[in-house]
């Protein structure tokens, strides 16, 4: 089942509800209406999701997987993709049609993903996973005390604790064996399916940790059957799943191509590899020149970009130090913006965090933490550091030592947090725009991209070994533009892109694993979109300097930009375009 719209995004048109005329506030208001339809669609498929995205009534409920729950999914996306287009029919306000076929086309996608699934698979769930995810999604610090006793009831239908529900595994189980029966169907990845197994224990003891952080009491004894269900159902992965998982990670062509569309990838494969790999060679030069300064600088023996990354790892920022260090660069990169008036700052603090062990398993690089997207009254997003992946094969953690020394800290930071990614979630909620373009337009080019386009924008004011540090960042996107596809299509070998890996980019062993999981399973397509989204944006902001000429205002221009949402680049252009340059011609 499609899920992409539990992340979020908005494709505003240059309005926020602030600014609207009454006129405006009504379409809006219509729209919304409409999006309710099949968000009570995907709430009664994922109710977990849709509780944390923000709908409300939902957080006591848990996923269904009882027999034919991809008939239900086909089922509800059919009935609501019949009331929308009745309804787009009558509709008049370019808007809401906009929004409808944003509507229409998040349903498609859903269908089309799940008969892809259908075709080349047999069922699969991590139960270790989807448990943690709902109970976690519950068990926050910006939560409220009854959302975390409602944990609660959760557990207990999960383990089948609670009159009316079977415990999940079960259910997950039976939906597996009938799979299993269906004669040409793949598995999953062998290596993902142990992945999940060596995760699963790392999730179960958060679960513990949460409940007993957030006072939830009476946890104990559905908690201890939750253990021994997952050790039951983990034996059965072993057992039975395992064997019959497949060797090759490489998608049908068919499903990497729809996974590269997803994430909102529109650029042929051997064009984006070609163009990839001659940034590459250009950053490795511009940084080989950048290197051999630092090293006379700081009178390091060996002036190649490589050996410069490595003595400046070496200055590793550690323990209780690490936040305060980050926040002090967030100051830094905000005094920057403001002095440099490169785009609008929030007055509110910005909320920086560890990243905790099952949140480092599941996610093993820096990450911003949406806030809820739907009724949010006052929760922010959270960068997010991770610091050790349980990746080693002697089942110990790998240290991540990439992004806590001092050059490293000024892209990453302006990546996750502002003026990249922190900013563009809190302009969604903030701004105030139709759900249907908060929540179903999002893909990872959008966001990704002017993510990365925010790092160059901050180069020019930083040190030499800060824009040495955002040049490497780019180097790793570029790199991830031509191994993705080389890996997924046979080009390369997973040895040659881990010698690329740990050799040309410098990666520490947790980050170079993490990298290769992401190209062969974790993500099979989406590490292209930081490319295709920065070489989109860096085009449209030429394209649109040279309209304006010296009309042009960086500040304004961003903070249009932003007030778009996440809108996909063809949709973006043209709101620059019809919009921003008419303005200001």
């Amino acid at each position: 089942m499609n899920k992409k719209w539990i992340f979020g995004a908005c494709l505003s048109l240059g309005l926020c509800c602030s600014g609207f005329a009454r006129a405006e506030a009504d379409w809006v208001e219509r729209s919304n209406q409409y999006s309710q339809i099949l968000l009570e669609t995907i709430a009664q498929l994922s109710p977990e999701s849709a509780a944390e995205v923000g709908l409300t009534g939902f957080d006591n409920s848990i996923i269904d997987l009882k027999p034919g729950i991809n008939d239900r999914a086909i089922k509800g996306h059919k009935e609501a993709k019949a009331k929308l287009l009745k309804i787009k029919k009558k509709e008049k306000h370019p808007a809401v049609r906009q929004d409808l076929e944003i509507l229409l086309t998040a349903i498609d996608d859903s269908l089309q993903q799940i008969a892809l699934e259908q075709q080349y698979y047999f069922p699969y769930f991590d139960a270790s996973e989807m448990i943690y995810d709902g109970l976690r999604g519950l068990l926050d610090h910006q939560n409220t005390p009854k959302q975390h006793k409602a944990a609660l009831v959760r557990l207990q239908r999960y383990t089948g604790m609670e009159i009316g529900y079977q415990p999940l595994t079960e259910l997950a189980k039976a939906e597996i064996l009938r799979g299993l029966k269906q004669l040409g169907k793949s598995g999953p990845l062998k290596e993902s399916i142990e992945k999940d197994l060596e995760n699963s224990e790392t999730l179960l003891k958060e679960i513990e940790t949460l409940f007993t952080d957030f006072n939830v009491a009476g946890f104990e004894k559905p908690y201890s059957e939750l253990k021994t269900q997952i050790r039951q159902y983990n034996d059965f992965l072993r057992s039975q799943v395992l064997p019959r998982g497949r060797d090759d990670f490489k998608l049908p062509e068919e499903m990497y191509a729809f996974a590269l569309k997803e994430y909102g990838v529109d650029m042929p494969l051997d064009e984006l590899q070609r163009r990839a790999k001659v940034e590459f060679k250009q950053l490795q030069n511009t940084m080989q020149a950048q290197a051999r300064e630092i090293a006379r600088q700081r009178g390091y023996a060996d002036n190649d970009y490589r050996a410069v990354l490595k003595s400046l790892k070496k200055q590793q920022i550690t323990g209780e130090a690490i936040l305060p260090f980050y926040h002090e660069k967030n100051d830094a990169l905000e005094e920057i913006i403001r002095r440099e008036q490169i785009i609008t700052l929030p007055e509110r603090d910005l909320v920086i965090r560890l990243a905790s062990a099952a949140e480092s398993a599941q996610t093993p690089a820096p990450f911003m933490k949406p806030p809820r997207m739907i009724g949010n009254t006052g929760e922010v997003g959270e960068f997010v550091l991770p610091l050790k992946y349980p990746g080693a094969k002697d089942g110990q953690s790998l240290h991540i030592d990439d992004f806590t020394y001092e050059a490293a800290a000024w892209p990453l930071s302006a990546h996750e947090a502002r003026p990249g990614h922190e900013l563009q979630f809190a302009s969604m909620v903030e701004k105030g725009v139709s759900t249907a373009r908060m929540i179903f337009a999002f893909n990872s080019v959008n966001a990704e991209g002017w993510a990365l386009y925010m790092e160059e924008e901050i180069k020019p004011y930083l040190t030499l070994e800060g824009r040495f540090a955002t040049n490497w960042s780019r180097l790793i996107r570029a790199a991830r533009a031509f191994l993705d596809p080389g890996l997924n299509t046979g080009q390369i070998s997973k040895a040659q892109a881990l010698k690329v890996l740990k050799e040309d980019l410098v990666l520490s062993d947790a980050l170079a694993t993490s990298e290769l999981e992401r190209y062969t399973f974790r993500g099979q397509g989406q590490a292209t979109s930081y490319f295709v989204g920065y070489s989109r944006l860096m085009a449209l902001r030429a394209e649109t300097e040279l309209l304006l000429a010296d009309k042009f205002n960086r500040q304004a221009y961003h903070d249009f930009i932003l007030a778009q949402g996440l809108l996909p680049p063809v949709l973006l252009k043209k709101a620059v375009m019809t919009t921003f340059v008419d303005r200001y011609k």
